[in-house]
Formats: C-alpha cells, structure tokens, sequence
C-alpha cells in the first residue's frame, strides 16, 4: 500500500540510501549496495548519465560523480512510498540548477529491489525531456 513515508526495513532502508546522498556521505550509500549491483538509469544516449552500471564502484564514477559536474543545486525529494516484499518503488521529484543555470523540477520513479539488508538492483525512471531542457 502506497504512503508518504517508509513502513518497512527495506524502506527504511532506503530512506537511509536517500538521506546519505543529500549530505553527500556517498560511502554510506555504497555501502548498502550489493557487490553485483545493477544499476539501471535511462536509455536515453542524450543525457549525460545512461545505461547500466554494475557494481559500487560503476555506479560512483558513472552516476553520482557527474551530479556536481552537472548541477550547481541537486536534491532528490521522495514522495510515495510502495513497499512490497523485497521491492521498494519511489516516485517524487527532482529539483535541480544546472551549471548553466537552468531549472529542473521533474518526476521519477525509482524501483529498488533488496536482498538480506542489500540493495541488489536499481531501475531509475526520469522525464527525460526535462532533464534535456535542463541541460542545454
């Protein structure tokens, strides 16, 4: 059942994952992601950040590492939770400048999947024409 907070482990879990990367303690977000992660943003090949990521270390380089290169201001606001089992969907906004000072305020949705306190697989959904009007 959808809800504005977390109401699980696995969510609370989660919640963690998106706390740490606001401060920016990218280490504890690695920490929770399992060795053999799959990481899965857009397919769109125009946005910067594409593709599929496997493991911690691809997923620091390849997708948190561009977010400065990227955006002067970068917060991720979750707003629905959907906990069931091992899969966790948010949905929410981002709110975001580019360094070319552009706006960015779109949705996305987020699906997790956690295995034993692990996060095992990550499908990451954007509105991409906004992120492209955001970036020019």
């Amino acid at each position: 059942m959808p809800s504005t907070r977390p109401t699980t482990p696995n969510g609370e879990l989660i919640a963690d994952m998106y706390a740490a990367f606001e401060r920016g303690d990218f280490e504890n977000v690695l920490a929770v992601l399992d060795p053999d992660i799959e990481w899965i943003e857009t397919e769109s090949e125009s946005l910067p950040v594409h593709g599929q990521f496997a493991g911690p270390q691809e997923v620091l380089v390849n997708v948190f590492a561009p977010v400065p290169q990227l955006f002067s201001e970068f917060e991720l606001r979750p707003q629905l939770w959907i906990e069931a089992g091992d899969d966790v969907v948010v949905t929410g906004r981002v709110v975001a400048r580019s360094k070319g000072g552009q706006l960015l305020s779109a949705p996305f949705a987020h699906v997790f999947t956690v295995r034993d306190g692990r996060v095992i697989r990550t499908d990451n959904f954007h509105d991409t024409a906004l992120w492209l009007t955001a970036l020019k």
